[in-house]
């Protein structure tokens, strides 16, 4: 009987756990449309189960905060290690920035050719209202123990020395960024550093030039030429709630102030969000 059934086991299609990662990287938010380590990590310890023929990720990302990212790829490649398990991106509307950072935690990255892929660079976007509150008659009061421990402040005139702190924490971020996609794609980038880590994003297509992606090519039907017509795809992705699906949010909390505490994070989210995709005119 064990025999027996041990053969028909032995029959069973392969099966390749989806992972899909869409939305922009944010650590601490509870919408549903935010990409941290750790609501993730459920997803990620439940896609990687011995047996499995691939991890496959389906990524749709414009990027977000460098440390979530690199915390993600970084788990992704452990899991992987630990069981043996290869892992293939499939990049959709956009891996871009920190999305790109995720695609790079594959074994191989595939994109449709109108894809956009790269924008291997770190930015830092505020504003600057130093006159605002004088028109209002309001005086900005601000004391610290430490002379660096006020920097930007936006309703302060920007400071030579602020601007140039900020461009080394910005730029050590980058070489973060830059040594990880050349320690992943070793051997497979065709193009120098200076185009490919300059912040410039391409479509698929071109980014094939690149070495950026292996292929061009869509999740289901390229599973589907590596592991046969019965290979089944396990889309693991946590399910949205009722909440979720209509208000953005991660849960419905009882009462008007925990409600309108959800409400404000899931518009503050959106915002940053919609700044982000717009950066790739989506």
């Amino acid at each position: 009987m064990f025999k027996r059934l041990k053969r028909l086991i032995g029959k069973a299609p392969p099966t390749v756990n989806l992972i899909r990662l869409e939305g922009a990287i944010m650590a601490g938010r509870s919408v549903s449309s935010a990409i941290n380590a750790k609501s993730l990590e459920p997803t990620l310890k439940k896609a990687f189960r011995k047996g499995t023929a691939a991890v496959a990720l389906a990524i749709n990302c414009p990027g977000g905060q460098p440390v979530q990212a690199a915390l993600i790829a970084s788990r992704i490649r452990e899991l992987a290690a630990e069981n043996n398990i290869p892992v293939l991106a499939f990049c959709e509307d956009v891996a871009a920035s920190g999305g790109y950072w995720l695609a790079c935690a594959a074994d191989e990255i595939y994109a449709d050719e109108n894809s956009i892929i790269g924008s291997i660079g770190v930015i830092s976007a505020g504003f600057g209202a130093p006159k605002a509150l004088a028109k209002l008659g309001l005086e900005r009061r601000v004391y610290t123990a430490g002379a660096s421990k006020s920097t930007n402040d936006p309703f302060k005139p920007e400071k030579p020395e602020d601007v140039k702190r900020l461009k080394v924490l910005l730029g050590d971020i980058h070489q973060s960024f830059k040594a990880m996609v050349s320690e992943r794609r070793k051997g497979k980038l065709k193009a120098d550093a200076k185009q490919l880590f300059d912040g410039s994003f391409w479509t698929g297509r071109k980014a094939l030039d690149l070495g950026l992606i292996d292929g061009l090519g869509h999740a289901r039907s390229m599973l589907k030429a590596r592991f046969g017509d019965k290979v089944e795809i396990r889309d693991v992705s946590a399910p949205k709630s009722f909440g979720q699906r209509w208000l953005g949010l991660a849960a419905m909390q009882t009462g008007r102030h925990a409600l309108a505490i959800e409400f404000g994070d899931a518009a503050l989210t959106a915002l940053e969000q919609r700044a982000l995709w717009a950066r790739f005119g989506l």
